[in-house]
């Protein structure tokens, strides 16, 4: 036989030997690699179904909650994605950590997106958690009249999660971000029963001070639409320049406030006319001292 090809066989039969080898290690790896991690993949399984069940149960109870806190439905469906989102998330991470996968790469690959995403949509962010906090909290309900800190008033139309939705006095239609809204002063004329107008009046000094409020509380008292109880003030809030100033105090239910105070406020006028009584205007007195003859002897000093 020819050396040459003995060396050659042998040489093929050793590699074969050594990749069989090999392989076999691999597969021998693969298989008790497997074969660990079948403890852990029964347990992944067991936490999924555990984990599936108290996600069910703990919606379940969520909805029921909503249901009884009579929460603004878009809220509701919002705030059980949110929940949704965080428990399967959460789950989802427990199974694969137990199955021994690191985890880490994922938390920071989701932390990033989250302050990408915050950084991007941060005036977004703030009218969105006004918006939440409202339907939460509920300063003010559709149908109430409000009124913030910045002179933005209305009915309120609708209610979303970045803006409420009013029309005003004038029939326009505002929107206003939540996140503002949420964080200043808001009135809510609609949850009152009661609403106090108030009134300033001004008369002369030579006129009598006790008979102008007489004839106030007369049509004040007149008048059905003002409540007995809180009882009207009618005082001298100041002494002006030329007018003594009277405040006008009163009280009406909701319904009657606008109609009350606009004609109260014109009787109250008629009732002063009739009596004599006047609105006294601004004055200012100027008094000239001239010398003349000092005028006169700066005349001459200048002809000559």
């Amino acid at each position: 036989m020819n050396p040459i090809l003995s060396n050659t066989s042998d040489a093929v039969t050793h590699t074969v030997s050594d990749t069989v080898d090999r392989l076999n290690v691999v597969l021998n790896t693969i298989f008790s690699k497997i074969l660990g991690a079948i403890p852990n993949l029964i347990l992944g399984v067991v936490i999924l179904s555990i984990g599936l069940f108290l996600i069910r149960t703990l919606l379940n109870l969520l909805d029921k909650y909503f249901a009884k806190k009579n929460l603004d439905l878009s809220l509701r469906g919002f705030l059980r994605s949110v929940v949704k989102f965080i428990l399967y998330t959460l789950l989802i991470l427990t199974v694969v950590s137990n199955i021994g996968i690191q985890t880490t790469s994922f938390i920071a690959i989701f932390t990033a997106i989250g302050l990408g995403v915050g950084a991007s949509l941060q005036g977004s962010l703030s009218n969105f958690a006004g918006g939440v906090l409202i339907l939460i909290f509920r300063p003010y309900e559709v149908g109430d009249y409000i009124e913030n800190n910045s002179s933005t008033e209305g009915t309120v139309l609708k209610i979303d999660l970045l803006y409420t939705t009013l029309v005003n006095s004038s029939g326009i239609t505002v929107f206003s971000p939540n996140g503002p809204l949420a964080n200043s002063v808001i009135h809510n004329y609609s949850k009152i029963t009661n609403r106090r107008f108030e009134y300033s009046v001004r008369i002369a000094y030579e006129d009598n001070i006790k008979t102008a409020k007489d004839i106030i509380a007369q049509v004040l008292k007149g008048d059905s639409r003002v409540l007995k109880t809180p009882e009207i003030e009618i005082f001298v809030n100041n002494l002006g320049d030329s007018a003594v100033n009277l405040t006008v105090r009163g009280w009406a239910m909701k319904a009657d406030y606008w109609a009350a105070r606009y004609q109260l406020q014109e009787d109250i006028k008629v009732a002063l006319d009739k009596a004599g009584f006047t609105n006294p205007y601004p004055q200012r007195e100027m008094h000239i001292v001239s010398d003349v003859s000092n005028i006169n002897n700066d005349k001459q000093k200048r002809e000559q």
